[in-house]
């Protein structure tokens, strides 16, 4: 009976731990090789797309050490939609506030950010997207970011 009473505990924990999420279409994080990312290495992410009709909501996820050097990290992200257009952005992300002080969901020396990048998108054509992040900043190797991600989620 013991037996039976964890096994439909732990299918309910399961349950409740993947529909709490019910709006995400896509989240995808890169770790970075010795927190140390090398301009000249992109992270990518490819994403397929089905609903041409729903509102999303796109963001970068950020992971930075607490001895990041920086209050920001600028990105330029490349996007290629299903047509192969190609469209470049750049993108100032703020990790701390003018004090100094980090932004975010902090546990130790680990800041996990999710900055909001852009809003009310309507994907038009079905097929594969695919995102590629460069770090942008005045450093070829830039220490203490740790890991790069993507997240989709529908309005």
């Amino acid at each position: 009976m013991k037996n039976i009473f964890t096994l439909f505990a732990a299918i309910g924990f399961l349950f409740f731990c993947t529909s709490c999420d019910s709006k995400r279409v896509f989240e995808q994080n890169t770790d970075i090789p010795d927190n140390i990312w090398n301009k000249n290495e992109p992270i990518s992410f490819e994403v397929p797309i089905t609903d041409t009709v729903t509102l999303h909501n796109v963001y970068v996820n950020v992971r930075n050490a607490g001895s990041y050097a920086f209050s920001n990290l600028y990105l330029f992200l490349d996007t290629q939609y299903p047509d192969q257009t190609v469209s470049r952005d750049t993108l100032e992300c703020i990790l701390a506030d003018p004090s100094g002080k980090w932004l975010g969901d902090g546990s130790g020396d680990i800041w996990d950010n999710q900055i909001l990048f852009k809003k009310n998108v309507r994907f038009k054509h079905q097929g594969t997207y695919k995102f590629k992040f460069e770090q942008a900043m005045r450093v070829s190797k830039l220490p203490m970011i740790m890991d790069i991600g993507l997240r989709i989620e529908k309005q």
